[in-house]
């Protein structure tokens, strides 16, 4: 299996001398194309600034993220969002979708930001996936905290990226829905051949994925 994303001697540094503090401290992973890794660690760890970092959504001090054979941080910054926008699909614990917009707007909106066409068909199989196919007028504010979280994961996918970052996604759900939401991803994940890197600190998700990266004061411990 090929190496997809890939963290070199990683650090991210806030403060100075006494008051220095370490989110991420020289910390060097490796993830396989369609592997569905999972990444731990109590609050605090720096397990969030990781996954960002990962993203392309904030800078680290010093280390290299590797995105294929690409060098993320050596891209100017709006070559940067660009890639990231083709590459990457974000599903963050708030959901993050538009209160104006209906389910499909939502999930189309990134697409449309990239100036492509979009693939209906395919985005009409990760609804019926995902169980929208009868809420696509809908607006944000009709939907359960479940149904929504699964129109983010939607979004995440629509766009074809190679890679999912999903940052505590069933952190404002209750535990079965939270289940359901994980498997959910993980069976679209398999399904469009894409990469699932996800942020828990929920014991029984992190069991779902193919291996475990345990992160304890911005190192990484197992």
């Amino acid at each position: 299996m090929d190496t997809i994303l890939k963290t070199e001697n990683l650090c991210k540094f806030y403060g100075k001398g006494e008051n220095e503090v370490r989110a991420i401290d020289n910390t060097s992973i490796e993830i396989k194309k369609g592997e569905f890794v999972a990444i731990v660690g109590k609050s605090g760890s720096g397990k969030s600034t990781l996954l960002h970092m990962l993203g392309g959504l904030d800078l680290p001090t010093s280390g290299d993220v590797f995105i294929g054979d690409k060098n993320i941080f050596q891209l100017k910054e709006e070559e940067l969002a660009v890639f990231r926008r083709r590459k990457i699909g974000f599903v963050f614990q708030a959901f993050n979708l538009v209160s104006s917009l209906n389910v499909w707007e939502n999930i189309v909106l990134p697409i449309g930001l990239d100036g492509k066409d979009v693939d209906d068909a395919f985005v009409n199989d990760i609804l019926n996936t995902l169980g929208l196919e009868q809420k696509i007028e809908n607006l944000p504010s009709t939907l359960s905290g479940g149904q929504q979280q699964r129109v983010a994961i939607a979004r995440a996918i629509a766009s074809k990226p190679d890679i999912i970052l999903a940052d505590e996604p069933t952190g404002n759900l209750d535990s079965k829905t939270g289940n359901e939401v994980i498997s959910l991803l993980k069976l679209s994940a398999k399904k469009y051949g894409q990469t699932l890197v996800v942020i828990t600190h929920d014991e029984e998700i992190a069991q779902m994925a193919d291996r475990m990266i345990v992160v304890e004061d911005g190192k990484v411990v197992a």
